[in-house]
């Protein structure tokens, strides 16, 4: 009875019914991939500390862009073809020899992914005065027919690194933005004679990915979202910010984060 109540208390306050636009999601998926021996590309500076290496080790790796390409299936309408690239920054620790201490270099490894996912048949051409993209068509900007796809990816499990020779092979690095270059702090290099000294690493990733699209809905409203909270006084001093922090009482007695049991096995491979 009492939730019954609720409800009703809660209809009272109910203003107009108003039309959005939003961001629906038809589909998505999750997925953990475990990324064996996959080659890290160093620049000049990175390569040439590799080649007095005696042996590796991962420190870090992070998720640093991903280049997304969203295709229709041909043979099943609705379907869209998400083809991922991922671009990780991976730090790993090179020994000279037993005894000395490591040199930490930074270097990218790419993986690529493919997911079908349903994105419902959409036949109407957007037009719109925003994210304009043809300066000669003064008509304003269409957005094409496809969902958007979004993918959401936490940094990746270092797993485990190893050193290898080079061996003559394709790579097509010529894919890497620029911002990802720039990262490391200079061009990769390609150019290696067999031989070399190489670094692959294992990665496990986890990752979401949904196919989005824009609908108009009809959504109940019940007031304006007015702020309750005043802004912080960034004027304070130093000490009086440090004294408003909560007590960390967590780290001091730290008790059982273990996970929730939950199964992420449902898998982008359809």
């Amino acid at each position: 009875m009492a939730e019954a109540t609720n409800i009703s208390e809660t209809n009272k306050n109910f203003k107009e019914a108003v039309c959005i636009d939003a961001g629906r999601v038809f589909d998505s998926c999750c997925d953990r991939d475990c990324l064996e021996d996959l080659r890290v590309y160093f620049n000049g500076e990175g390569q040439d500390i590799l080649q007095n290496a005696a042996s590796v080790r991962i420190k870090s790796a992070e998720v640093i862009d991903v280049l997304i390409d969203v295709e229709p299936v041909n043979f099943n309408r609705g379907f869209y073809s998400c083809d991922l690239t991922f671009f990780f920054v991976v730090g790993v620790e090179v020994f000279t020899n037993p005894h000395s201490c490591p040199i930490e270099i930074k270097g990218i490894s790419i993986f690529n992914k493919k997911v079908i996912l349903y994105g419902s048949c959409g036949n109407v051409r957007t037009f719109s005065n925003l994210n304009y993209e043809d300066p000669v068509d003064n008509c304003g900007s269409r957005s094409l027919n496809s969902p958007k796809c979004v993918v959401q990816a936490v940094d990746p499990i270092a797993l485990s690194s190893r050193l290898g020779d080079y061996r003559e092979s394709f790579d097509n690095v010529g894919m890497i933005p620029a911002g990802v270059i720039r990262y490391i702090g200079g061009p990769i290099v390609t150019d290696l004679p067999d031989g070399s000294p190489v670094v692959y690493v294992t990665l496990g990733l986890f990752t979401i990915v949904q196919l989005i699209r824009n609908v108009q809905m009809l959504v109940p409203v019940y007031d304006f979202c007015i702020p309750e909270k005043q802004c912080d006084n960034t004027a304070d001093q130093p000490c009086d910010i440090f004294r408003k922090i909560k007590f960390p009482t967590g780290d001091f007695f730290p008790g059982d984060c273990k996970p929730e049991d939950k199964d992420w096995g449902c898998g982008c491979g359809r």
